[in-house]
């Protein structure tokens, strides 16, 4: 069984449950932190899930064969659990396989925070690639990407903006875990989303300060999606561990409030 963390219960007012999927080298915790309590004080069934070989959640091969596929299976196992079909809300990585998820599921609404696009994570690969050339080619090479990643200044660069105390920056970094190298590969070219066949409504969020996806990257995904992006200053890739995180959730449950969501 796949670690699932949930709080909370669906109300009259909020009577959809939400699916809230992590983004690479995170679990479940990281929406734990700040994001389930909230919707779940606002009379939502909020349900974080961590993809298998993920915090507590076993896998049955090893880690670095894992593949869009199986991390979109992992959404759809959970999702078919709940008592409805759960609005998805995907960080990074994570939005990429609620997209690819919503190819063929329905579902009430989507949810793409700080999303790989749908054209792909190549921008982001090419960036890193010229502003760390060396960390790319070892990450590359042995597969392991924590040692480029968990030393704080290297999260800070990829995930938090330069308002995150530095305590948080080393508190989540040191949480952080290997990723799947074929979710990679898959992830450049592999396996990327076709906007045309998803049919649920999108909102798509992008922050100011975000070290792994650029605003024309996030503009380009709320296009895809016929819909405009938010934006949040000072605000970094993870935007639900943010000192800012509680304005990007309330604006996650106005929009969805407008939809009787």
């Amino acid at each position: 069984m796949l670690e699932v963390i949930e709080k909370g219960c669906v109300s009259e007012a909020h009577p959809v449950p939400l699916l809230f999927v992590h983004g690479a080298w995170h679990a479940a915790w990281c929406w734990d932190e700040n994001f389930l309590s909230f919707f779940a004080d606002k009379g939502y069934r909020a349900v974080a899930v961590s993809f298998r070989g993920h915090g507590e959640s076993p896998v049955d091969k090893p880690l670095r064969a894992c593949s869009v596929a199986d991390y979109v299976q992992d959404v759809s196992s959970v999702a078919e659990r709940l008592p409805s079909a759960p609005v998805v809300i995907g960080h990074s990585m994570g939005g990429l396989i609620v997209q690819k998820y919503l190819e063929s599921h329905a579902a009430p609404a989507g949810v793409l925070m700080t999303s790989i696009p749908p054209q792909g994570n190549f921008g982001n690969a090419l960036r890193w690639i010229r502003h760390r050339p060396m960390h790319f080619a070892k990450m590359t090479i042995t597969g392991k990407a924590l040692p480029y990643i968990t030393p704080p200044q290297l999260a800070r660069e990829r995930f938090f903006s330069s308002h995150t105390p530095e305590a948080d920056v080393r508190r989540y970094a040191a949480r952080l875990q290997e990723d799947s190298s074929r979710i990679g590969i898959d992830c450049l070219l592999l396996r990327l989303p076709r906007p045309k066949r998803v049919m649920a409504p999108m909102l798509v969020l992008g922050g100011e300060e975000d070290g792994a996806h650029t605003r024309n990257e996030i503009l380009a995904t709320a296009r895809a999606y016929g819909t405009e992006a938010v934006f949040f200053p000072d605000m970094g890739h993870n935007m639900m561990l943010e000192p800012g995180w509680a304005a990007v959730a309330a604006c996650i449950d106005s929009w969805l409030g407008t939809r009787g969501l």
